[in-house]
């Protein structure tokens, strides 16, 4: 099965470095990595003209203006620009565990999705990944050492499965079949701020449309590098809001998303 890898990628190329050099060391061999940028930056430009020959994936980039937060419109046209019949999810923040795409590939099947979590990483660790790129500070001792949080979540069990009560997809670790992501028309691309709209609202109609949800804690792990907060609590609220509206509305099937621009430049 192979399986397109989706960064949601902003302004951030040492971040970007560490998550490519995590997905180098997969244990998986199927994929293909899209950057999805949510602008179009000469220095991205150069950095995946340069980096592309030495890595063992294909590497593709999707891009738009820079015009706001625009996330769920770059990430359609990166599924609309993808190969792979499973698609995965990462934030420009998370590196991913060198297993992550091996539990995603063996887990998944058909009128699922599947959700993972993340080590929060210490500003002070953070530094250290960003000066050294020393794949061994992700380690858990590591972790208890710089200060860490959820760093209980970053212990691998690939025999381990939680029930799924209490839990939900986060936009920065999860997968699924494409043909779901087409059935309910992608991301909806009303929300232009962060937080919320790409996560919650695919959720709520990938549930509504029959999908089922599964646990992947303690097998497809991700390491969130620190940075400060990229939301308010205002924008979360409008979000929140504009879900209510939506599924009061049962629009499933989003007015404003994967379809919209198939006739045109993404």
């Amino acid at each position: 099965m192979k399986i397109s890898v989706i960064i949601a990628f902003y302004k951030n190329l040492p971040f970007l470095d560490l998550i490519l050099a995590g997905l180098q060391r997969q244990s998986y061999g199927s994929y293909e990595v899209i950057i999805a940028e949510d602008d179009d930056a000469p220095a991205t430009r150069d950095y995946i003209a340069k980096i592309s020959p030495r890595l063992p994936f294909p590497l593709k980039h999707v891009c738009q203006k820079d015009e706001g937060f625009r996330k769920n419109r770059i990430l359609n046209a990166a599924i609309r620009a993808s190969e792979g019949e499973f698609i995965t999810f990462l934030d420009g923040d998370c590196i991913p565990h060198s297993q992550w795409l091996k539990e995603y590939a063996r887990t998944a099947h058909e009128g699922s999705a599947f959700f993972g979590r993340r080590v929060m990483i210490s500003q002070r660790l953070t530094k250290k990944l960003l000066t050294t790129g020393d794949r061994k500070l992700l380690s858990f001792y590591s972790h208890v050492r710089h200060g860490s949080e959820r760093k209980e979540d970053g212990i691998y069990l690939p025999f381990f499965r939680k029930s799924n009560k209490n839990n939900g997809i986060w936009g920065c670790n999860w997968g699924i079949s494409k043909k779901h992501l087409i059935e309910v028309n992608g991301y909806d691309e009303d929300y232009v701020s962060a937080g919320v709209g790409e996560d919650v609202d695919i959720e709520w109609r990938l549930l509504a449309r029959g999908i089922t949800l599964h646990s992947m804690k303690h097998r497809a792990i991700v390491y969130h590098l620190y940075h400060a907060a990229h939301y308010s609590t205002a924008d979360l609220e409008g979000n929140y809001a504009m879900v209510k509206a939506k599924q009061a509305a049962g629009l499933i099937y989003c007015a404003n998303g994967l379809d919209r621009h198939l006739d045109r430049q993404s």
